[in-house]
């Protein structure tokens, strides 16, 4: 298994996991389409980043950085194939982009989430995430945690 990074070929792959987590998991909201529909354009032209899990030649996994403010990112669009999951493929893409995003010198990392995904919850805690006050005009209806990372 290798972790890397986006490129305009894989952003099939980038879609058709996240909405399959979404709609397993959730809903796929306006916010979601838009993003999942032009990641070039909402992710990597604003100076963020998209990584895949790749075993073989298959795409098991995927994560993405998406620019906030400057220094400040969220960490969004994570998702693992089902017959992956179970096999620490989460973690290995959280802690490639914590790291990442240290060589950046970014500021911050945050994460919006919903309290029903335990696992998730307690992995995001697990690598420092710290809950933080939600904000009014939160970009998903669906989440009810927000989290923050500090990198320095």
């Amino acid at each position: 298994m290798e972790i890397i990074s986006y490129t305009p070929e894989y952003a099939s792959e980038f879609k058709k996991l996240n909405i399959a987590w979404l709609e397993k998991y959730f809903w796929v909201e306006p916010h979601d389409e838009e993003v999942l529909g032009d990641p070039n354009k909402f992710i990597i032209e604003p100076g963020g980043a998209i990584f895949f899990a790749k075993e073989n030649e298959d795409i098991i996994g995927t994560v993405a950085l998406m620019k906030m403010e400057d220094g400040i990112f969220e960490l969004t669009k994570m998702a693992v194939t089902p017959a992956a999951q179970g096999k620490k493929i989460g973690q290995l893409l959280m802690e490639h982009s914590i790291n990442f995003a240290k060589e950046k010198k970014w500021e911050k990392l945050i994460i919006y989430s919903n309290r029903k995904l335990e696992n998730a919850v307690y992995i995001y805690e697990k690598y420092g995430f710290v809950e933080i006050p939600m904000e009014e005009n939160n970009p998903y209806s669906r989440g009810d945690i927000k989290m923050k990372l500090n990198l320095s």
